[in-house]
């Protein structure tokens, strides 16, 4: 049926599900790389331990009914496989029930990990990647046109993305509303990358220029999505150049990454024909009606589900990132509705001094991420999420944020306990653990371009005061 088809969009569905496929891989990489020391049986904030306090009506997981080291390795395994499959085009060769069926796959397989994650899985782009992932399901394989209903919603998506983040920026810090907030953004976000040295150096009135440019990307261009070719296309193109910026400037994880995928997907196919030295992908079979059915289903559950994040976009008291159903399905969505003025930063110590005083060495341990070392320029790690110096960061704000995991985190560095270790970038005590740990809080700032070359150093510090006072085992 043409009103059904959109043949006109085979392209913006390919670059759409192998990224999204793309992300999936690499969340579920995140996930087996980092669960034993993060969610294990003897992690931080073991699973075992949530899922007899959570029942499965609140939290439905796999691990509900199963759980162990080995499986959690397989479940996140699974994942990246398929999710590696989809990427290289083999689902979308596959019939339709079976491509529906991987993409089925990886959403219950990653929801499966959210829900049982607690503080490490808490960041908005989780349910943006589910929510994503349910959408997939919906689209069809390489035999069929993509549903036009399916693209509406992935634009609805996009629209809740970015309006939702623009308006808690309206509501929230005032630097947003005087254009003053990239003063301190570039400098204070939770993760800095390798050239936010250089924007945090930028003139003033060009950050100025910069909030003026996001209020218009997330408070004007989403309006353009509903609107006819090329509008919607040049609209989503605004969003792509923006989210590109935000990728050069910091690491958010695959956050910015998955607006730039779903703002591929509104493209039509006459546009990247301009670029691309190769027809378009097909598509020419006939939709089943069953398909057809089901789509037109989502598309009914979704305008239901609509209403809590309508409500909240149009509330005074907005929530900034909220799931308002256990599948994480149509969610809002926000981003920095405050910037914070200072960066705080939590250092990690260790002695092997037997006793405490004016003179015992401290040694500090290195995270891969977040800022330490004051020589060592910020790495890149987009759209890899290193949950860890992301929750370092929140420590740094306040204690409340780490009294759950924070204690635990330094016994373990008292044993070097290796999983912990294989987090963090450098370990001073190899040979044998530390006899004490602490953790001493210091503000961070980025040097002048003087000091930056009389000292090669990216940041200087000074020191605050004690996050967590020298402790040692009591069964040593």
């Amino acid at each position: 049926m043409d009103w059904f088809d959109a043949d006109g969009y085979t392209w913006g569905r390919l670059f759409f599900t192998r990224g999204l496929a793309a992300l999936y891989f690499v969340a579920f990489l995140v996930a087996f790389n980092q669960f034993r020391a993060l969610l294990g049986s003897d992690g931080l904030l073991p699973i075992p331990d949530f899922v007899r306090a959570v029942p499965f009506k609140r939290a439905p997981s796999l691990f509900h009914w199963h759980y162990s080291d080995r499986f959690y390795a397989a479940v996140a395994a699974t994942g990246a496989v398929l999710a590696a499959a989809t990427v290289l085009g083999v689902t979308d060769l596959l019939p339709l029930p079976l491509t529906m069926l991987v993409w089925f796959v990886l959403w219950a397989l990653y929801l499966s990990i959210v829900n049982v994650g607690q503080v490490w899985y808490s960041f908005g782009w989780e349910s943006l990647l589910l929510e994503a992932g349910v959408l997939a399901i919906f689209l069809g394989n390489a035999e069929i046109a993509p549903p036009f209903v399916v693209l509406i919603l992935l634009r609805w998506l996009l629209f809740r993305l970015e309006f939702g983040a623009g308006l808690i920026k309206m509501r929230g810090d005032r630097c947003w509303r005087d254009l003053t907030c990239l003063y301190y953004h570039h400098e204070t976000q939770p993760m800095p990358g390798p050239f936010s040295w250089y924007f945090h150096r930028l003139p003033r009135p060009l950050h100025k220029v910069e909030v003026l440019g996001n209020h218009f990307t997330q408070l004007v261009v989403p309006f353009g999505l509903f609107l006819p070719q090329p509008v919607a296309g040049i609209a989503a193109g605004i969003m792509i150049v923006t989210q590109l910026w935000l990728v050069a400037s910091g690491n958010f994880s695959w956050l910015n990454w998955m607006a730039i995928i779903l703002g591929l997907s509104v493209i039509p196919n006459e546009a990247y024909d301009l670029v691309l030295p190769f027809g378009a992908p097909g598509g020419d079979k006939d939709t089943p009606a069953a398909f057809m059915a089901a789509v037109l289903a989502l598309a009914a559950v979704v305008v239901v589900l609509s209403y809590q994040p309508i409500r909240n976009m149009a509330s005074g008291k907005q929530k900034m990132n909220a799931s308002f159903n256990k599948w994480h399905f149509v969610n809002t969505y926000g981003a920095f509705g405050s910037v914070t003025r200072v960066r705080r930063e939590v250092v990690v110590e260790g002695t092997s001094d037997p006793t405490i005083g004016p003179d015992t060495e401290w040694k500090e341990y290195e995270f891969k991420g977040k800022p330490g070392d004051l020589r060592r320029r910020p790495r890149q790690f987009a759209p890899y999420h290193l949950r860890l110096d992301w929750l370092m960061w929140f420590a740094g704000i306040s204690r409340d944020y780490a009294a759950s995991w924070f204690p635990q985190l330094m016994a373990k560095l008292l044993r070097n306990d290796k999983d912990i270790l294989k987090l963090l970038r450098h370990n001073p005590f190899r040979d044998e653990p530390p006899r004490f740990v602490r953790a001493r809080l210091y503000r961070y700032r980025f040097t002048t371009r003087a000091q930056r070359r009389a000292t090669g150093e990216w940041w200087e510090r000074s020191l605050i005061g004690e996050f967590f006072y020298p402790a040692e085992l009591v069964d040593r």
